[in-house]
């Protein structure tokens, strides 16, 4: 039992890592010249930062996946903290029901986070305010972090749904 719950806290921690590497970094979309997330846009010849504000089309879709990324972030270190506390409040042969839907609230947040920013990228990437052409490029690995932070945090969800404490 000592193994499992260290693999499922590690397993956890991971989830979280990957959900703040992937909401922070500067890497969603990325080409020869420039790299840009959710926050800023990054042009590598000058290494100027520009931040993305109301002036970008889309705007409200970034908006959106910049909250549901925090979102999906404070939801998976919320699920930590309350699965730690339910580790030793819990009496033996419960499961850690609570730990579970807030771990699945935040995987549904990165999904739709991910989701937005798959659907949309086209038109996020053709606003005459940035200052050069981002519309030529690919996803990120930020981006690719985010999808398997996804699969992380489900397949946690579901190992807390199934966990019972035993001795």
């Amino acid at each position: 039992m000592l193994i499992l719950l260290a693999f499922i806290i590690v397993f956890h921690i991971t989830s979280a890592a990957l959900l703040f590497i992937s909401t922070i970094d500067n890497a969603w979309w990325v080409g020869d010249t420039f790299s840009t997330d959710v926050w800023r846009m990054c042009d590598r010849n000058t290494s100027i930062c520009m931040a993305i504000t109301d002036q970008f089309r889309e705007y409200q879709s970034i908006q959106a996946v910049q909250a549901t990324m925090i979102l999906s972030t404070i939801f998976c270190c919320v699920a930590f903290l309350v699965f730690i506390l339910q580790l030793f409040r819990l009496k033996q042969g419960e499961r850690f029901v609570l730990t579970s839907i807030i771990q699945l609230l935040s995987c549904l947040c990165v999904m739709i986070a991910a989701s937005i920013y798959t659907d949309r990228h086209e038109e996020l990437h053709k606003s005459m305010a940035y200052s050069i052409d981002v519309s030529e490029g690919q996803y990120g690995y930020s981006f690719v972090l985010a999808w398997i932070a996804f699969a992380f945090t489900l397949i946690s969800g579901v190992m807390y749904l199934v966990l019972r404490k035993r001795k």
